[in-house]
């Protein structure tokens, strides 16, 4: 279950850096819901919620405008990973230490899951990235603020899925991975069908 914790949240992490992170920390903060580990307790410190509330806030603005949520998604795609991998350290329980001995370190298997994590949400996160300027094109920016504002609900849904029922959200995971399939290879053919309609 902890596993699917991690992989809900860091899925969430990837399409909004911010959601996961600002929700892990009001839950442990003022809910029983979720306990951090010792080494992620900092996510509840108030300072670091109110930073985290500010950056949510801006990406949401600037991820609905088109052109510029373009250029989000160029900063985001090293934010989104990152957040991926803390919020997947987290969900499953990883503890952090400070590295006096990078050897034992690596041995003790403690980076596994913020690895995952990074690699999940970048995943998600390069899928967005490439998605949304087709979609922009397409709609002469229309669906810019429509796409963001349906990650947005996603992420906070997949947060409260993968904390809740954890279950259900590595379906809904798996339902997001058949729909960037889908949508990728359906660009592929419209981009077949163009050239042969050239040539």
């Amino acid at each position: 279950m902890e596993l699917l914790t991690g992989f809900g949240l860091a899925t969430a992490a990837g399409l909004n850096a911010y959601i996961p992170l600002l929700a892990l920390g009001l839950l442990s903060r003022f809910t029983d819901l979720v306990t951090l580990p010792h080494g992620w307790a900092w996510l509840g410190n108030g300072w670091v919620m109110a930073i985290v509330a500010v950056l949510l806030l801006i990406e949401v603005v600037a991820d609905k405008v088109p052109a510029l949520d373009s250029v989000n998604d160029i900063v985001q795609t090293a934010v989104r990973p990152t957040a991926g991998g803390i919020v997947f350290g987290s969900g499953t329980a990883a503890q952090t230490s400070a590295v006096a001995d990078p050897g034992a370190f690596a041995q003790s298997g403690q980076w596994v899951p913020v690895v995952i994590g990074v690699i999940t949400a970048l995943a998600v996160s390069l899928t967005k990235s490439t998605v949304r300027p087709v979609a922009n094109v397409a709609t002469a920016g229309v669906a810019a603020p429509v796409l963001s504002t349906l990650e947005d609900i996603a992420s906070v849904a997949l947060v409260f899925l993968a904390i809740l029922v954890p279950v259900l959200a590595a379906l809904a995971v798996l339902a997001l991975v058949w729909a960037a399939v889908r949508l990728v290879r359906r660009r592929g053919q419209r981009k077949a069908a163009a050239i042969d309609r050239t040539t």
